[in-house]
């Protein structure tokens, strides 16, 4: 992988996305009854669809879809269930649209079926720790993956104890799943690392991995970084504990110092204002 981000690029099963000319915005698209900031809000696909055409009109470059939610206390769904939920709407949003479609999911059946149906990359927030088989079904379609740090089983993600050293665990779980791709035969340029900021960090160990991307690319051979933090608990706690519906400016703030810190792509709910935003940071550089 190149030391520097010119040249850095991410390959999925259906084209080869530029990372080197300006960071990704990839817009969530959560189809779930119980996610923490828009659950039920696109249980019906004509709402899912919309969302997603107005994401795109936004300036998004990647839609990614979750069928089972990950905030604090939430329940695992079935295969089934989740299937039901991200299928169709990957199905029509691949027949309307030309932008990549992502799948969050950590269940190797659910990828393989939201591949076939249109999707070209993988979001696994387990990065393979809750299902080896993920690796497998990406390296057969060539789709690419996202490798996101968590610690512990799904139920404590968010609850175990932080580690004294949090970047030295980041490297060694990350590099361990980057491994476990490369066996299973994915390639290095389908590869992208997520630190996992809210899972399993301190409040403290969140705000020092806002920025880091650069680093953290460093020590992982050169793997492009994504960052999640829109409308984040610990953004809510520096804000006097605002509502997830008031996290906006904040989210915008975290983000900016994410894309200054190297981040290749930022996961977003608002994609407007994150679009303005990384079209006035460029002009700040050049």
């Amino acid at each position: 992988m190149p030391d520097s981000q010119l040249g850095l690029v991410w390959k999925t099963s259906r084209r080869i996305l530029d990372l080197g000319s300006k960071p990704l915005l990839m817009a969530i698209i959560n189809v779930t009854p119980d996610s923490f900031s828009d659950g039920g809000a696109y249980l019906e696909l004509d709402a899912a669809i919309a969302a997603a055409e107005k994401a795109l009109e936004e300036g998004a470059d990647i839609i990614d879809i979750g069928g089972e939610s990950t905030r604090p206390g939430s329940r695992r769904v079935s295969v089934e269930e989740e299937s039901e939920r991200i299928v169709p709407l990957v199905e029509d949003l691949a027949r309307r649209f030309e932008a990549p479609i992502s799948v969050d999911t950590s269940k190797a059946e659910v990828a393989r079926r939201a591949l076939n149906a249109g999707a070209e990359i993988i979001n696994d927030i387990s990065a393979f720790r809750f299902d080896p088989g993920v690796a497998a079904v990406c390296a057969e379609s060539g789709a690419g993956i996202v490798l996101m740090h968590s610690r512990g089983a799904f139920e404590e993600m968010h609850s175990k104890e932080p580690v004294p050293d949090i970047f030295k665990e980041l490297v060694e779980s990350l590099s361990e799943s980057v491994q476990t791709g490369l066996d299973a035969g994915i390639a290095e340029e389908s590869i992208v690392i997520d630190p996992g900021i809210g899972f399993g960090k301190s409040f403290e160990q969140n705000l020092e991995l806002v920025g880091a991307s650069d680093r953290l690319r460093a020590e992982i051979n050169g793997f492009p970084v994504l960052i999640g933090v829109s409308r984040k608990s610990f953004i809510g706690r520096i804000l006097d504990d605002a509502p997830v519906s008031n996290r906006l400016h904040g989210t915008l703030a975290a983000n900016a110092v994410a894309l200054m810190g190297g981040a290749n792509v930022v996961r977003v709910h608002d994609v407007g204002p994150h679009f303005d935003l990384i079209q006035v940071l460029g002009a700040l550089r050049k």
